[in-house]
């Protein structure tokens, strides 16, 4: 069955009103809340950044229904793992196991600020990674977890609030390693939408095919959620302008490699054409244009669509594009 999902933009909105946002996603029919975990957001001006944790703690009270997750939080650096899992478990007790930990290896814009700490290579980082989601899961399931691992250690822990089950895991990826990572060892994967076709096909997706079978793992085994960007409304000229607060999502890995400060992050995106700062998303005002669009990602494998909305009235985004294109989506995909 495909879920469809709403991105809740803590790096956008302020805590109160994103979870007015997040109440109404559930309300107009979405399947899913997916809120963003930073320490400071890509732009100061206008920025924000709540506390993921403390947040989903009061989504959680607001509904019934929706699956709600971290896409995604970093158990490694400014938060120790056993820090998370134990929050985990209490967000899963409260919301009757409706929530998921998506987890990354992380951005020096975020734990750099935070710690003070060097930023590592990928190599330390996608340990870490790894290593943290072993150490959870342990303590989602076992009492009194002495662990000894190249980076965290535990001494008889033991989290007293868990859920019947353990928390899912969704380890996001946008590179080969991190994604053979969630076929090893996840429950699902995480990815984001607006790049070069062949990442998915021939980069990602075979990656973690390749570490669902190195798991002895059948493809069934881990859910595929893609972020959607989508920008959708009645008037182009607005909805092609809504994109330039995320333009930084424009910017390759090398424009943004080691940036750690939101005003430096912020003076790059702004620099960039308007055009180049909507060439990640799904533009259109036509309804069947964003299902013509979206379809690919389906075909190849994608059933958790979280869509990710770029202008400031995030209300009239929830409602247009619960009647004029989930309804589609649903008919079309089942």
């Amino acid at each position: 069955m495909l879920k469809l999902g709403y991105k809740a933009s803590a790096e956008q909105f302020g805590p109160r009103e994103l979870l007015e946002f997040s109440v109404l996603a559930e309300e107009v029919g979405f399947d899913s809340v997916w809120v963003s975990d930073h320490f400071q957001p890509w732009r100061h001006h206008g920025g924000h950044a709540p506390s993921s944790l403390v947040w989903l703690g009061a989504l959680v009270e607001r509904t019934s229904r929706v699956t709600l997750g971290t896409s995604v939080a970093t158990p490694t650096f400014r938060y120790h793992p056993s820090v998370v899992a134990q929050a985990m478990a209490t967000l899963a007790v409260l919301s009757r196991e409706r929530i998921i930990l998506g987890v990354g290896t992380g951005e020096s814009l975020n734990e750099v600020p935070a710690t003070g700490m060097r930023w590592p290579k990928f190599k330390e980082r996608i340990g870490r990674l790894r290593e943290s989601v072993e150490l959870m899961k342990r303590l989602w399931t076992e009492e009194r977890v002495s662990f000894e691992g190249q980076y965290y250690r535990t001494e008889c822990a033991t989290i007293y609030d868990r859920p019947s089950n353990p928390v899912p895991i969704y380890i996001a990826a946008a590179g080969p390693s991190a994604s053979k990572l969630a076929g090893e060892i996840a429950d699902g994967f995480i990815t984001t939408s607006g790049k070069a076709p062949e990442l998915y096909s021939d980069t990602l997706l075979p990656n973690v095919a390749l570490g669902l079978e190195t798991s002895g793992r059948g493809m069934e085994g881990l859910e595929r959620m893609i972020e959607m960007k989508v920008s959708f409304d009645s008037d182009r000229e607005k909805a092609l302008n809504d994109t330039r607060h995320w333009a930084a999502l424009a910017l390759s890995a090398e424009e943004k490699m080691g940036v750690k400060d939101p005003l430096e992050m912020e003076k790059r995106a702004d620099a960039l054409p308007a055009e180049r700062a909507a060439s990640r998303w799904i533009v259109s005002t036509d309804p069947d244009e964003h299902i013509e669009r979206i379809a690919p990602y389906i075909e190849l494998g994608f059933r958790h669509l979280v869509f990710h909305a770029p202008g400031p009235d995030q209300d009239r985004f929830l409602r247009m594009y619960a009647k004029e294109v989930l309804p589609r989506l649903r008919r079309q995909f089942g």
